[in-house]
């Protein structure tokens, strides 16, 4: 059976396996859709409709702000600020949404049925009652089971909803686990990028997927995470991006799938999102329904640090991705004459980039990098491939660190009230060049993000920003925050952190360490 019309295939891609970096957690009965014994894609489509962002808004609180920046600064510039802490990263996609008058979209490569999955859910609703334009773009991978809950949201007024990549066989995990085994290559590519605009004039772009673990809300874990708040011409660069994954092929519109909307199902689900918001202990530092914004966005935009940006993503073209982050990214580093802070949470390097390291340790470039340790790790896999390389990166001259699973960030930047979790992880994506020039988005550097999946990001160039960004990355490279990973007098690799040093590789538990040497066989290509 040939490809059903807007699922293209894949050329030129070597058969690969998923390499899942998340926990598949199908869990809230928020989400709950009807069972449907058939669900899966029509095999008869019509190709959905050519559509596009909507002209920047001309009113509201975005619109004014955005006006204010371009015209003290220019058309090309942009106000932006880091967001650092957890609670920003939520707190600030709830005041964009909020805030929006004309148009909202969103992109994301995992939405999770979770506390401020369904929180963000709730108001990008009501921001489509109030006359909103709604557009989201979800990747395919969890969203099993939900596809009542899509059928009643696409057909709601003012929102659409869109798939990337979708599985034709939506009955079970089983279905879908044999549909992947036929069909590796096609389903192995996901959309990893994260993005979120607002009526054209706002935007936020960074490592954050839209779920308790990106927002300090998971009481087992919470990972420390970077995005760039924008407003001005990032939002109109960031449009352009959007449109380009709406209208391909790899993209379908909910409207192929074979469950079709239900009033009365879709009033039950709403009813349960909105007790739960309600009721919710875990949202206690969140508005839970939606507020002006102006003294808030006009206090913050007080404090927006000016440059230049430029959106850099992997196309979504007919019949595959075109990768352009890596060579992105190499360029990037390539530009340091002094500096280069990298902050990446998984990170198997090639010769190509120890090429790259050398080149730089010649020039008398000073490179610092700060990635996972096994202890903060969420994924093991990546952890077993990067492992052989830590001597590499100290011969090439790297000041290395690898995070701790208990910083002492935990408590002021990565948990919110009233949650206290476990352990932290690294999931954060960004760099700075010589203290002028920043790089925030979604690319790990691993052969996934640089060969498989899309990816996205943004480069600044505000010198403001950029020391902003390098304070934040040199206080997680202190012996509070991270490891420093030297050699001892032997010549041996130790971590040093502020209170010890260890001559093995700091673990949570043996499990862990069992899981980093059975790793060890897996394809590094798919991590």
């Amino acid at each position: 059976m040939s490809p059903r019309p807007g699922i293209p295939p894949i050329k030129n891609v070597e058969p690969q396996h998923t390499g899942v970096r998340v926990l598949l957690a199908l869990i809230l009965a928020l989400f709950v859709s009807a069972c449907a014994t058939k669900a899966g894609l029509k095999e008869d489509v019509e190709t959905q409709p050519m559509s596009y962002a909507l002209a920047p808004a001309t009113e509201g609180l975005l619109a004014g702000l955005a006006e204010t920046i371009e015209s003290e600064h220019g058309l090309d510039r942009s106000g932006f600020h880091v967001l650092d802490s957890s609670i920003d990263g939520l707190y600030w996609r709830l005041a964009l949404i909020d805030s929006a008058t004309t148009s909202l979209d969103i992109m994301t490569y995992l939405w999770y049925p979770d506390a401020s999955g369904i929180l963000v859910l709730e108001r990008a609703i009501l921001a489509s009652l109030r006359g909103v334009k709604v557009r989201l773009v979800v990747d395919d991978l969890i969203l099993h089971g939900h596809d009542q809950l899509i059928a009643n949201l696409n057909a709601a007024p003012n929102i659409e909803f869109r798939m990337f990549n979708p599985w034709k066989n939506r009955t079970s995990i089983a279905t879908r686990g044999g549909e992947m085994l036929a069909q590796m290559e096609r389903l192995n590519t996901r959309m990893h990028d994260k993005l979120m605009i607002a009526d054209g004039h706002a935007a936020v772009i960074g490592g954050r997927n839209i779920g308790d673990h990106y927002f300090g809300l998971h009481e087992s874990y919470n990972f420390h995470d970077t995005d760039l708040f924008g407003i001005g011409a990032i939002a109109r660069q960031s449009n352009a991006m959007f449109d380009n994954f709406w209208n391909s092929e790899w993209v379908v519109s909910a409207e192929a799938l074979t469950t079709e909307p239900n009033r009365e199902i879709a009033r039950e689900q709403r009813q349960s999102i909105q007790e739960f918001i309600r009721d919710s202990e875990q949202l206690e530092s969140f508005p839970r329904e939606p507020k002006d914004w102006t003294a808030e966005l006009t206090e913050y935009a007080s404090d927006l640090r000016i440059g230049r940006s430029k959106v850099v993503y992997d196309e979504a073209s007919a019949d595959q991705i075109k990768q352009t982050m890596g060579a992105s990214m190499f360029n990037f580093f390539n530009m340091a004459e002094k500096e280069l802070l990298v902050q990446n949470a998984y990170i198997i390097p090639s010769d190509k980039a120890f090429e790259l390291l050398n080149d730089l340790k010649d020039r008398g470039v000073k490179v610092r990098i700060l990635t996972n340790s096994l202890a903060s790790h969420d994924v093991p896999a990546v952890n077993s491939h990067y492992e052989p390389w830590r001597d590499d990166f100290l011969h090439a001259g790297v000041d290395l660190w690898e995070f701790r699973s208990n910083p002492a960030i935990q408590q002021t930047v990565v948990d919110v009230a009233p949650v206290s979790a476990e352990f932290t992880g690294l999931h954060s994506k960004c760099a700075v060049v010589d203290r002028r020039y920043s790089f925030i988005g979604s690319m790990n550097l691993d052969p996934r993000s640089l060969n498989i999946n899309t990816e996205m990001g943004a480069f600044i160039d505000s010198p403001a920003l950029a020391e902003d960004l390098a304070a934040m990355i040199e206080r997680n490279m202190s012996g509070e925050n991270s490891w420093n990973v030297q050699f001892d007098e032997a010549g041996d690799i130790v971590w040093v952190n502020s209170e010890e040093t260890v001559s093995k590789q700091p673990a949570r538990d043996g499990m862990q360490r069992v899981m980093n040497v059975l790793m060890k066989v897996g394809p590094k290509e798919q991590y």
